[in-house]
């Protein structure tokens, strides 16, 4: 990944907070590296260099900065604007693929050789795949240090270490101290969690600016689904499933962060979690960059401008999604949510709560597939497409995950019976977190799209952000709708 220095310094100069993860500066006078935006004094353009990642830079033999915190940015927007190797290897890291399978099974997950792999990584990120895991760890384990009263060598396995003295000698390589010191250095502000239970932690996810709540907002709670979520008092929780067990999630959305509450199984998944609901808020985005590209379209322009930085929904599951929008064909979002909650309380695995607004997790594929069909109410070709997805997904037949590429998700979705264009694309915005999706198939779009007089040739010109287009045309058709009269239900609208 070529990154234009010049531009980067002049970045660093300005000390733009837009910047913050899309690459960091290495200082070779102090051996650090740091956000774009780091307070200190700004060093020497001789004396700087800049990496894709933090990997890279501690590859380099460069230690992050205890004062600006680089490896607590919002992530790149790169990760979601390309579809290259590097970038899909990017996505399953995040969500902890290398702990678990190791860099063998993060190749076999790509398609790839571990040699190729880690040719490409190293000339695309500067970093091989255990590099970039490592930097991994290394966040999470401050995250864990810095915001609970974990003891250290629960942290250091929860952080994905396989010994002690492993988590030592990388907290002193990455940030040049030790565990303890790092604990009593607390960002300003900070004050270390007392979990309710075994497992709490509270996280406050960064993100860019500027970020439309209300959107934000509106998504999670107009596509709630009760027993699985729920969304009250301003708050969405939902139930999760993840690699080593169940996970219970509490959103609080800010305009400046989001504030998560979680309740974990198993103190392992808390970095996939984290990548997961970061993946589904699209925290990540570059929401500036977005709107000014779509701002510069004439037809669209005053579009954007009433709406600044909407952002496009994502997952914490692939299967999930798949089933929930197989669901949700030709009814209403009011109408999938009951019968997605209808199949949650018949087939979905009970899970504790402390907070008393989830119960279930949602039900697993081999689930559905074996007695989706008994449950499920609608027509009888739309339950048997629902069930033969479902069979896929159990048997392996068909794989939804971070890492694969936009044309072949798409492809392996349309040749199943009862998918047709609408879905697929759906699934491949919301899974891969794809930019530049037109979702022209929607009926709400097209009805938003007619309200303001824009034409879709002028949607279609607008990659590679036309995901972000289908949101503010999705949202104007919205607007345009007649209000349902429905009686509420908590979890449902």
């Amino acid at each position: 990944m070529e990154l234009d220095a010049e531009a980067c310094y002049r970045a660093v100069q300005s000390r733009d907070t837009r910047f913050d993860g899309q690459f960091y500066t290495a200082v070779r006078t102090t051996g650090i590296y740091c956000r774009p935006s780091c307070p200190a004094i700004t060093p020497k353009r001789q004396n700087v260099s800049f990496h894709p990642t933090t990997a890279s830079a501690q590859a380099a033999g460069y230690r992050a900065c205890r004062r600006c915190l680089p490896d607590a940015a919002p992530g790149s927007p790169l990760w979601n604007i390309n579809s290259d190797l590097a970038v899909r290897a990017m996505r399953l890291i995040g969500d902890g693929v290398v702990e678990r399978d190791g860099v063998d099974g993060l190749a076999r997950a790509l398609g790839y050789s571990s040699r190729q792999l880690n040719r490409v990584l190293l000339a695309e990120l500067g970093a091989s795949p255990l590099a970039l895991a490592r930097a991994n760890r290394a966040t999470t384990a401050r995250l864990l240090i810095q915001r609970t009263e974990l003891a250290m060598s629960d942290i250091a396995f929860a952080a994905g270490f396989s010994s002690i003295r492993q988590f030592n000698d990388t907290i002193a390589a990455v940030f040049a101290t030790t565990p303890s010191k790092l604990r009593a250095e607390l960002p300003r502000g900070a004050s270390l969690t007392s979990a309710p239970m075994p497992g709490g932690v509270s996280l406050k996810l960064p993100l860019r600016q500027p970020h439309n709540v209300a959107w934000s907002i509106w998504l999670l709670e107009h596509h709630c689904a009760r027993g699985v979520e729920d969304f009250s008092e301003g708050r969405y929780t939902r139930a999760l499933r993840m690699p080593h067990g169940p996970v219970v999630v509490t959103l609080t959305v800010d305009v400046d962060q989001v504030r998560a509450d979680l309740q974990l199984s198993d103190m392992r998944d808390l970095a996939p979690t984290v990548a997961r609901l970061r993946h589904l808020l699209d925290l990540d985005a570059d929401p500036a960059a977005v709107d000014d590209a779509l701002l510069s379209h004439p037809a669209l322009a005053p579009l954007v401008a009433e709406a600044r930085g909407i952002r496009v929904p994502g997952t914490v599951d692939g299967s999930e999604l798949l089933l929930r929008t197989m669901i949700g064909q030709q009814i209403s979002v009011s109408a999938a949510n009951t019968a997605t909650a209808h199949l949650v309380a018949e087939l979905g695995e009970e899970v504790a709560d402390t907070t008393g607004r989830v119960t279930r997790l949602f039900p697993t594929p081999e689930a559905v597939a074996a007695a989706g069909a008994e449950v499920m109410a609608g027509p009888a070709a739309r339950i048997a497409a629902i069930v033969g997805a479902a069979d896929r997904l159990a048997t392996g037949k068909l794989e939804l995950h971070h890492g694969m590429n936009a044309a072949d998700m798409r492809r392996q979705l349309l040749e199943i019976k009862g998918i047709g264009p609408w879905t697929a694309d759906y699934v491949v915005m919301r899974q891969l977190a794809d930019p530049d999706v037109l979702l022209e198939h929607d009926l709400v779009l097209r009805r938003g799209a007619a309200a303001e007089g824009i034409d879709l040739a002028a949607a279609r010109a607008c990659s590679p952000w036309r995901s972000y287009v289908s949101m503010h045309l999705w949202r104007k058709g919205i607007t345009a709708l007649p209000r349902p009269r429905i009686r509420a239900q908590k979890g449902i609208s």
